[in-house]
């Protein structure tokens, strides 16, 4: 597990001066680059090869809101990883320890031209073992 820490700003809220749920997918999206950087695995270093990292499913669970200001850690967990395909879960924790919300998302790579997916196992052997020596079951 890695984290990523965080404050609300006041664009991300809405006229019920909540968090949009937009902004989960970006917050877990802020927090999987914080992962891939803390284990050094450079996305830039990724795509200027060629390879490209789509969404191909995401999801969030919206258990109490945020608010303006308010701080809070997404821990990120990768959970599944076979070199073509990965899957990601969060959790959005308030400092007292609440919960805010939880979501998933999966990931493939693929070839940035026609998006077909690939393995890096080959390709990029060092990202394929720092991202394998992650995985959390």
């Amino acid at each position: 597990m890695k984290t990523y820490t965080r404050q609300v700003q006041y664009y991300e809220t809405d006229k019920m001066k909540v968090v949009h749920h937009s902004n989960y997918i970006r917050y877990f999206e802020e927090a999987r680059s914080n992962f891939m950087k803390q284990i050094g695995c450079d996305i830039r270093n990724i795509e200027s090869n060629g390879i490209v990292i789509p969404n191909v499913d995401a999801y969030a669970r919206y258990i109490k809101p945020l608010r303006f200001f308010d701080e809070f850690i997404v821990e990120t967990r990768l959970v599944k990883f076979n070199g073509a395909s990965f899957e990601f879960e969060y959790k959005i924790v308030l400092p007292c320890g609440t919960i805010a919300a939880t979501g998933h998302t999966a990931h493939c790579f693929a070839t940035e031209d026609k998006l077909i997916p690939v393995s890096i196992k080959r390709k990029f052997p060092e990202i394929y073992e720092k991202m394998k020596s992650q995985v959390e079951c």
